[in-house]
């Protein structure tokens, strides 16, 4: 009832937009975006990446900035981001980023448990040395270069920004960035709000250099909108569109097998592939018409953690 009536409240103008601020995810948090940066690029490095990437792009980077901003700490030269709702102020930045300078130079090790675990790639403080070497960080972490990074969160917006930051919401052209240009496409917990997923697998095909990278932990839970954590696929169409209302966003309730159809189809080779399973929490008998054919593989799966190459 509490996920109906917040649909039917986004018909009323302007008052989903008073309920709905807030925070997105764990983005508001500079240890946050460090641990999933250092995440990201460890496990990519493991899997056929050779470094640090030159470019990279953000799929809905929500509250903040702060993971793109710790890639550019990390020695990326250009990052750009992509939201449907502008969530991240240039405070907010600058917060986040003054506080990842700090954990680059102390070369913080990780402080929370993750999943995928990565720590056997890291060393013995949790971090992971052999990429970013004292060498890379003597470059990345310079003085001169913190200040160009930091003039350049300032001069971000939806409009676009230089050539270290930029900020477009909401975006929906693909032409914004020049096709085969980015080095590496990663979003963390975004992709299971997409509704075109077939269209945005494209798109970052169109914008990967050849042998590029996606990097994509999703989250195939039900978001709060249910009480059991797969119950999404136990509701009708007619009332999964009542809850959705005019909300700008929701989740796409596409389940795991459908990115990897999408990944392989769209010209991709997975390298590394690791899914969470959860006992389901409701019966088959109990799925809606449209999921009633849903695997067992996919009703039992509650997040995957997939990256692969553009061939």
């Amino acid at each position: 009832m509490r996920s109906i009536l917040g649909g039917l409240i986004s018909y009323i103008p302007g008052a989903y937009g008073l309920l709905s601020r807030g925070k997105t995810g764990g983005t508001d948090s500079a240890e946050y975006c460090y641990e999933v940066w250092l995440k990201h690029l460890t496990l990519l490095n493991q899997h056929g990446m050779s470094g640090i990437p030159h470019s990279v792009a953000e799929l809905g980077p929500g509250d903040s900035l702060g993971i793109g901003l710790a890639a550019l700490l990390s020695s990326t030269e250009h990052y750009s981001a992509f939201d449907v709702v502008e969530y991240s102020s240039i405070e907010q930045n600058l917060t986040i980023y003054d506080r990842l300078i700090e954990l680059f130079k102390a070369r913080a090790g990780k402080d929370r448990p993750s999943w995928p675990e990565y720590d056997q790639f890291l060393d013995n403080s949790g971090f992971p040395t052999n990429i970013l070497t004292d060498e890379v960080l003597l470059k990345s972490l310079s003085e001169e270069r913190i200040e160009r990074i930091r003039e350049s969160i300032a001069s971000a917006s939806s409009s676009g920004g230089d050539s270290s930051v930029q900020y477009i919401v909401p975006w929906n052209d693909p032409s914004v960035i020049e096709n085969e240009s980015v080095d590496l496409i990663y979003s963390h917990a975004v992709l299971e709000h997409v509704n075109d997923l077939e269209s945005a697998y494209r798109t970052m095909y169109r914008w990967l250099r050849p042998g590029g990278f996606i990097s994509h932990q999703i989250d195939f839970r039900s978001h709060g909108m249910t009480q059991e954590w797969n119950g999404h696929w136990a509701v009708s169409e007619l009332q999964w569109k009542i809850a959705a209302g005019k909300r700008p966003y929701l989740i796409n309730r596409q389940p795991c097998s459908e990115h990897v159809r999408n990944i392989e189809e769209n010209g991709f080779e997975i390298v590394y592939y690791m899914d969470k399973r959860e006992e389901s929490s409701i019966e088959r008998k109990q799925l809606a018409r449209r999921w009633k054919d849903l695997s067992d593989e996919d009703l039992s799966c509650s997040g995957a953690f997939i990256q692969a190459r553009k061939r």
